[in-house]
């Protein structure tokens, strides 16, 4: 695959997107339109896995755009089934920019009880030392991903079903994972004890049923969203009926925060709450926080626009449109010469002169990873006209990189790890540069007594360094996490 656009090479990447469909004909068709809304969640490559009893199972993994790939009748024909489940992916463990089309998920295992495809979100922390031990026993793997281990745990269990094989693997596993999977007549929907990544559940016409990453893909193909997967919970659907499971300990959920922030669509509903709202609400939290004297709220596209809103709302300054993104540059823009890349930020965005010239200009964005992204949206404003430029961030210093399903630098490359607050501002040379507070973000999304230090609410390690899973395998790779207070 080709790199993405400079633009997004300083965003964090969620990594993954899974969705499933039992109980309707073509379910493979209503799988790919369910990954297409799910295509921001992972852009690299996509892969669909489909039942049908004449048939058996069949698969497709391609790299690239689901709109490229899952819309050709004559790809969507070798699927047939009233079963299917998919998913769309970002590298995870795994080498990260040299993916081989094994990678690509759904992954498939045929046992003595018949066969079982998966589709995970999220990332394996013991994936590695798990790998030796299964390597040691004879195991045989065909890629680099964490998620294969699964399949493998499976296959050693002794229990006769695929669920109950399946809960034997997970007992194992440790991180955060959002699964679903599927037999010849069931498909079933997994979450970690700590419910660190999403799952919904939904109802697809009078007996159909949907697993899906986000509830917009339930919305794509006309699903009427039931309820959140909980936290440590395994649901198992066959014959129209939904049956809930609980193979873990019960465990005090810590669902990610930066769902709210950045990697879900504003079109979801996340813990019953609208993303859209939170994400507006964080900009009243950051007016409140961070007031300064300005003419224009304006946006960094797309992810800063609610918190924008918001902000703008709450203090009074008028909102505007002073970038302006360029909807079709797609990914595999060709960039010549070093003249061209050196206008990597400005074939993605530009500056609304006309609004932005003789301002003091507040940009709101949802956070800053390396900031090679904000200088140069800095040096475009400043180019443009404005008098002033402060950055309001909708998230916390981003200081600890995660290992739960993102793809975040190694943490040296992390701005705020190496930099205060008045020294990423010096940095970026800007006017001023505030950062929404964790309380602030805690409030936003509706706690409204901040954050409880002594229990977190969810999982912020991103932002705190307070890791609810131990990440073995880095550590053992030399990662020092935060001492403890």
């Amino acid at each position: 695959m080709p790199p993405a656009h400079p633009f997004d090479d300083d965003k964090l990447k969620e990594e993954c997107g899974v969705f499933g469909v039992v109980g309707v004909t073509d379910a493979a068709n209503f799988v790919a339109l369910g990954l297409h809304a799910l295509q921001h969640r992972g852009q690299e490559a996509g892969g669909i896995v489909s039942y049908h009893p004449d048939h058996g199972f069949n698969s497709a993994r391609r790299f690239g755009y689901v709109r490229d790939n899952f819309t050709k009748q004559s790809l969507m024909e070798t699927l047939p089934g009233d079963l299917a489940i998919g998913h769309v992916r970002y590298s995870t463990a795994g080498s990260k920019g040299q993916t081989a089309i094994r990678d690509v998920q759904p992954f498939f295992g045929e046992f003595s009880m018949g066969g079982a495809a998966i589709a995970h979100n999220g990332n394996i922390t013991n994936a590695e030392a798990l790998r030796r031990e299964l390597i040691e026993r004879g195991s045989i793997f065909q890629s680099s991903s964490d998620s294969e281990c699964i399949i493998h745990l499976m296959a050693r269990s002794l229990q006769r079903r695929v669920p109950e094989r399946m809960q034997d693997a997970l007992r194992r596993v440790e991180g955060a994972f959002s699964i679903v999977a599927m037999t010849r007549t069931k498909l079933i929907g997994v979450r970690d004890p700590l419910g660190v990544r999403p799952l919904v559940l939904g109802k697809v016409g009078d007996d159909g049923y949907a697993l899906s990453s986000e509830t917009c893909a339930l919305d794509i193909i006309g699903a009427e969203l039931i309820r959140e997967v909980e936290p440590g919970e395994m649901v198992v659907i066959e014959n129209g009926e939904v049956h809930s499971h609980r193979p873990f300990a019960q465990a005090k959920s810590r669902f990610c925060i930066f769902e709210h922030v950045y990697f879900s669509r504003p079109d979801s509903i996340l813990g019953g709450r609208s993303v859209y709202e939170t994400r507006r609400q964080i900009g009243v939290e950051l007016a409140r926080e961070a007031p300064v004297e300005a003419d224009l709220v304006c946006p960094v596209p797309d992810s800063g626009t609610p918190a924008a809103i918001g902000f703008a709302h709450e203090s009074g300054i008028p909102y505007g449109m002073g970038i302006i993104r360029n909807q079709y540059m797609g990914r595999t823009f060709i960039e010549p010469t070093e003249q061209i890349r050196n206008m990597g930020v400005r074939l993605k965005l530009n500056v609304n002169r006309a609004l932005i010239e003789g301002k003091r200009v507040i940009l709101v964005d949802d956070s800053v990873v390396r900031g090679t992204t904000s200088r140069k949206i800095k040096e475009m404003i400043l180019d443009a006209g404005a008098k002033e430029v402060h950055f309001r961030i909708a998230s916390p210093p981003t200081a600890w990189p995660c290992f739960y399903g993102v793809d975040t630098p190694q943490r040296e490359k992390l701005l705020a790890a190496t930099m205060s607050e008045d020294e990423m501002r010096d940095h970026l040379n800007v006017d001023s540069l505030k950062f929404i507070s964790l309380d602030g973000l805690y409030r936003a999304v509706g706690q409204a007594e901040g954050r409880d230090n002594a229990c977190p609410q969810y999982c912020d390690a991103c932002f705190s360094g307070e890791y609810p899973v131990i990440p073995a395998d880095m550590i053992e790779k030399g990662f020092e996490m935060k001492a403890a207070e």
